[in-house]
């Protein structure tokens, strides 16, 4: 294989496999975290999300998320018990002093600075606040800690951070209106919402669905293969005519190479990150599930209509085109153009998961790991990736750039296409649940290359490796979810979980069968009456 197309393989695998872990993306994710500041008593709350639900003059109107504090009192989960209060704007500002007016039970929003967090609930709750609304100097939220010397920590009112822009908006309602009313209260997120368990039967079924098409598609070219050499008789057919027309076979240089290339592009993306980059991610997206999508309509439709699929067409610089695939073409393009267009509408969650499902199942097809050897190193290469850049990075760049280039922090964006999601139905909070391409992608590498191998060698489902290698996939990915939810929904790299799980159940089995030297080296099964035709071949020609 020539070396520009394996570059280009590699660099494919780095593009769409560059976010590597499930999370929970909410309304007002807390980004800023201080874990210097330990708990004491007086400051020892959790860390919840708020919501303040606002009133003006009297008719519903926005609602806006901020988080609690770890001091003062905690704010009640219950929409039907919180009490609905009066807003007013704190003078001076900062309410590091004391305010020009008693406060009589009004909620009152402050802005950051000049003081410390306790020192303005404190003010405020001498001068009568029932609670204190802190507007952050940025967009995003953040935890509001005590001082490791701070004494006068005897606080019973809450209080809450607010982003920059959502204090803006208050402050826009009490000075074009009369009155402006709020209620706090913090709802319970379920411990398990249903999007997480229908994201797992996504995964699980996409890899399910591409470890046959590349077994099928492996046994045909298996037949074929052995065929030509049973046919052949005066010469022996070139091992390039025998080959798997359009498959890419990785190597270790590749499967280090992709690691390389992956976390270049994630700097990049990391450092680059803007509303336009998002944009061109986007439109990579688009062509790449426009060629997924129509490969698998077209593999599917070929079942049913056999002469459209193998009649072709010449096409300027397309080359040799089928029917099928002209008529499928513009009905891809076309769900790919309308999805780009619509993609901050409510549903357009589906058209993305229908492009990235496609998109998998499509290079799951094309690209083939040869043999245990190669999926070890590139699964171990994935493994170390995905800790380094979820974990490791945030001591270099102080902050997770994998989870900043997922979410498209500084983009103005919902975050990069490269991942499938289903939005949270029974969570207070909405949001979504969310998982990155590479966490199926790259299991499934191995995967396939199971099911492929345990059909070439004619062994039964519970005998072969595809069955155990699917049950420790999912197995992974379901304590990476429990990780996920014991960890309050921050992302966690999910190969720390999955490749342990997968590629080790793999090894083991292969080693207590005996088929580990097989399975490292050579990939595939011996298959004897091929090889004895084209051994009695070469000696005729003797």
């Amino acid at each position: 294989m020539d070396l520009q197309r394996r570059c280009w393989v590699v660099f494919l695998l780095a593009l769409i496999s560059i976010v590597c872990h499930p999370w929970n993306a909410r309304a007002g994710d807390i980004v800023h975290d201080d874990d210097l500041a330990p708990k004491k008593p007086g400051c020892e709350n959790d860390f919840v999300l708020v919501k303040i639900q606002t009133w003006v003059d009297g008719i519903e109107d926005a609602e806006f998320v901020g988080v609690g504090a770890r001091f003062g009192t905690t704010i009640v989960s219950k929409e039907k018990n919180a009490n609905q209060s009066r807003l007013t704007l704190s003078d001076p500002s900062d309410c590091c002093s004391k305010p020009k007016k008693k406060l009589a039970g009004d909620v009152v929003i402050v802005h950051r600075g000049n003081c410390k967090f306790t020192t303005k609930a404190n003010v405020a709750e001498a001068a009568g606040a029932s609670a204190l609304l802190i507007v952050n100097n940025q967009k995003e939220l953040y935890k509001m800690v005590c001082e490791p010397d701070e004494t006068d920590l005897d606080i019973h009112i809450p209080a809450v951070m607010l982003p920059q822009d959502a204090g803006a908006s208050l402050e826009k309602m009490l000075m074009n209106s009369s009155r402006v009313s709020v209620q706090l209260y913090s709802p319970r997120r379920p411990v398990v919402d249903i999007a997480e368990v229908f994201l797992w039967l996504m995964a699980v079924g996409t890899i399910l669905c591409a470890s046959y098409w590349s077994a099928w598609s492996a046994r045909e070219a298996a037949i074929e293969q052995d065929k030509l050499i049973k046919d052949a008789v005066n010469e022996i057919p070139s091992t390039k005519a025998m080959g798997t027309s359009g498959v890419v076979d990785i190597n270790i240089t590749s499967a280090v190479l992709f690691v390389v290339i992956a976390s270049c592009f994630l700097v990049i993306l990391y450092k680059l990150m803007s509303f336009w980059f998002v944009e061109l991610l986007v439109v990579l997206f688009c062509i790449g599930g426009i060629e997924g999508l129509q490969t698998c309509l077209v593999a599917l439709l070929s079942r049913c209509f056999k002469r459209p699929g193998v009649s072709y067409i010449k096409v300027p610089f397309f080359g040799a085109v089928s029917y099928l695939t002209l008529a499928v073409s513009p009905l891809c393009i076309a769900f790919a153009v309308v999805w780009a267009v619509k993609r901050n509408v409510s549903f357009a969650w589906i058209g993305q998961d229908i492009l990235g499902i496609a998109l998998i199942i499509t290079v799951l097809q094309i690209v083939h790991v040869p043999n245990l050897k190669v999926g070890t190193v590139l699964l171990s290469c994935a493994f170390l990736y995905d800790i380094f850049w979820v974990f490791v990075s945030k001591k270099l760049f102080h902050e997770s750039v994998m989870i900043v280039v997922a979410r498209g922090d500084k983009s103005g964006e919902d975050g990069i296409p490269m991942l499938l999601k289903i939005p949270r139905m029974f969570d207070p909070w909405g949001g979504y649940s969310i998982i990155g391409f590479g966490d199926i992608l790259l299991p499934g590498l191995l995967i396939a290359f199971s099911l492929r191998y345990d059909w070439l060698a004619n062994k039964t489902l519970r005998a072969g490796y595809f069955l155990w290698a699917m049950l420790a996939y999912g197995l992974g990915l379901l304590i990476t979810y429990v990780a996920l939810n014991l960890m309050d929904g921050h992302g966690q790299p999910a190969l720390l979980y999955i490749v342990p799980f997968t590629l080790g159940t793999f090894l083991a089995l292969g080693k207590k069968r005996g088929d580990l030297r097989v399975l490292w080296s050579r990939g595939e099964p011996e298959r004897p009456c091929p090889h004895v035709q084209l051994q009695r071949c070469e000696e005729s020609n003797e």
